[in-house]
């Protein structure tokens, strides 16, 4: 039986960091009491103190980085050679940094995912870099990652009330009302949290099927058998020769042809499909390229499409040859 435990945090408005905190340690302990307090008795007495107490010790977790002379922050970095301070930790990231391993491990068993160590580090590594210190970054005001509303941690603050919200309760529904607010920005928070993880464990899960993939003309052409598979980041660091990628739509009614960027994120791809087909579609597309079956082809050249697996590996033939490749 899983041990019951007691998480407190502060009560009142709340931030990104503390509900991604507790969000954490609530996956983690799936049996546990919730207390938004500012009361030092009771934040003692917890077995968590997420963004209260004034004392950073994962041990006996505490996860507060308010107190005089914290200084957490993550490893050093080397940026175009130069070494750079790492990310200052406020509480989303003191938690992950602690309990990260425990969340991951905990939704990949639930949803049925197989996963090793150093998968589970990996993903853990990931999530941080991606999603966690920028929540660090807000709540510390090292920086502002994004406009207006539209970073996570803006959004979450959203969900505070504010004074017509508050106008007529008392302190307790007052209380009862942010309560339910919060839990409802730890339920959000959570389920971008673990869509990122589940994403990530799909990247890893994906790489051994992208290796193992057949490769066509000259092994310029990878041929992947299912939609939907990432595989960019395997291409590029380990398939320098791979120019196209052919794969079925998720719709399973035509096969695609994706050309490879020069990096991963970018728009410029190591070769373009032929000018001439650039925005045909159906009978302008199989006039053009002499392919019937063909689909279409994107303005920006990038992807292309027919009905059948050899009318796609066809276009990808006709466009290395276009490219002189």
């Amino acid at each position: 039986m899983t041990e019951h435990k007691t998480i407190a945090t502060h009560s009142g408005s709340f931030h990104a960091d503390d509900v991604f905190g507790v969000g954490v340690l609530m996956g983690v302990h799936p049996s546990h009491t919730l207390i938004r307090t500012r009361k030092n008795e009771q934040i003692e007495a917890a077995d968590f103190a997420v963004d209260v107490g004034g004392l950073w010790d994962a041990d006996r977790g505490r996860f507060d980085h308010h107190q005089r002379g914290f200084d957490g922050a993550r490893p050093a970095r080397v940026v175009d050679g130069a070494s750079q301070p790492g990310v200052g930790y406020a509480s989303a990231g003191l938690v992950w940094a602690a309990h990260g391993a425990d969340y991951v491990r905990a939704l990949a068993q639930a949803q049925g995912h197989a996963l090793d160590d150093a998968g589970v580090a990996e993903v853990v590594r990931s999530i941080d870099a991606s999603l966690v210190q920028y929540l660090d970054i807000v709540d510390t005001g090292q920086g502002d990652v994004a406009p207006g509303i539209f970073g996570l941690s803006a959004l979450i603050s959203q969900l505070n009330t504010h004074w017509m919200d508050e106008q007529g309760l008392t302190q307790d529904t007052k209380a009862a009302l942010q309560e339910t607010r919060f839990r409802e920005a730890i339920a959000i928070t959570r389920r971008f949290l673990d869509h990122a993880i589940v994403r990530k464990i799909s990247q890893l899960r994906a790489k051994e099927t992208v290796r193992r993939a057949p490769r066509l003309l000259d092994g310029r052409v990878l041929h992947l058998r299912e939609g939907g598979m990432p595989w960019t980041h395997v291409v590029l660091e380990e398939m320098p020769e791979v120019l196209l990628v052919i794969y079925p739509d998720s719709d399973g009614d035509q096969y695609q042809i994706k050309t490879v960027p020069v990096e991963a994120g970018s728009f410029t791809a190591k070769m373009d499909l032929p000018e001439a087909w650039a925005g045909l579609r159906e009978q302008e597309m199989a006039a053009v390229t002499g392919v019937a079956d063909s689909v279409f082809c994107h303005m920006n050249l990038f992807i292309a499409g027919a009905r059948s697996q050899a009318g796609a590996v066809r276009l990808a033939e006709l466009a290395l040859q276009s490219a002189g490749r």
